[in-house]
């Protein structure tokens, strides 16, 4: 039964639990924080190399399809992260409900989205170029709308903040761009050391930030109400994105293929952006607690994802 689960949820639980027995704190933490860096790097340098320069064109060809999808990621679901962020407060701990609102602003999964839409037998190409270019975007609007939201006491906001963003998210995939025409055929011939990579890199980010909730008390912050409370929450909001997005993407008149990419594109949520771009906005005891919605939610959103997939793939075309 433990191999048919997710291996990425497999490696966030085990972050999580390593992170809880042997937390990377004390002259410990800036040598986990280097190595997080450097990980997440290479996260974003392979992310550059995987997505082609062709298929970036082809995609924001649809501008329509990727136009209102980055308005209900980044616009709805932020407002939706935001109230209930506000509604949680008061019932988890303030940074904890902080991260609802930081869950809203994030943009999509690429690996996720794309295997459950090829599941429910979507549009695959759409939904690939949609949550890429939706992760690209993410590096530049998640910060600035959480901020605006009213997130902006607790990011680092400054110039220390951008340049953080710049050496660690925006230089590597600029870098992976440039530098395809020599290594991206090594990364599409070896997908599963690839896949694994990312998975790894995503994992010391949950490591290194846990270890700071760890450090700030998480377990004894939160009690049973708390953890009532917040996966309520979650379960909500997660009933928000999944029936929000299937009723936009029938606004839009979509196809069938199309209206199951928007609906998994719309309503995940991603880890692998989520984890590095908080090590980089905020103290490693900061962003463990804000992270605590977003990995409860990605556990959540495959479970959904699953069944829901099998379901839309019986239904008539």
């Amino acid at each position: 039964m433990f191999s048919r689960i997710d291996p990425m949820v497999r490696l966030l639980v085990l972050a999580t639990l390593l992170a809880s027995v042997f937390p990377a704190i004390g002259p410990y933490r800036d040598g986990a924080q280097a190595i997080s860096n450097a990980a997440v790097f290479l996260l974003f340098f392979l992310n550059g190399m995987r997505l082609s320069r062709s298929d970036v064109a082809k995609g924001m060809a649809n501008w329509r399809y990727l136009s209102v999808l980055a308005l209900w990621s980044f616009g709805a679901l932020a407002l939706v992260g935001l109230g209930f962020a506000r509604t949680m407060d008061g019932l988890v701990p303030p940074l904890v409900a902080l991260g609802f609102l930081y869950l809203g602003v994030l943009p999509s999964t690429v690996q996720s989205a794309t295997a459950y839409t090829s599941m429910a037998g979507g549009n695959v190409a759409i939904a690939v170029v949609a949550a890429a270019l939706l992760n690209m975007l993410g590096v530049f609007v998640s910060v600035p709308i959480f901020s605006a939201l009213g997130g902006g006491a607790e990011a680092e906001l400054g110039t220390s903040g951008l340049v953080k963003i710049f050496l660690v998210l925006i230089l590597p995939f600029a870098l992976g761009q440039v530098l395809q025409s020599r290594g991206g055929r090594f990364v599409h011939d070896h997908p599963v050391m690839i896949r694994w990579m990312d998975r790894a890199a995503i994992s010391i980010a949950v490591y290194v930030a846990f270890s700071g909730a760890v450090e700030q008390g998480i377990w004894g912050l939160l009690d049973a109400a708390s953890w009532g409370w917040l996966l309520g929450g979650l379960i909500a909001m997660l009933t928000v994105a999944y029936g929000g997005a299937w009723l936009v993407g029938g606004a839009m008149r979509l196809n069938r293929a199309d209206r199951t990419a928007f609906l998994f594109g719309g309503a995940h949520k991603s880890v692998a952006m989520g984890a590095p771009l908080a090590l980089v906005l905020f103290p490693p005891g900061t962003a463990g607690l804000i992270l605590v919605p977003l990995l409860i939610y990605h556990l959540l959103q495959l479970v959904v994802s699953a069944p829901l997939a099998n379901r839309l793939q019986a239904l008539p075309k």
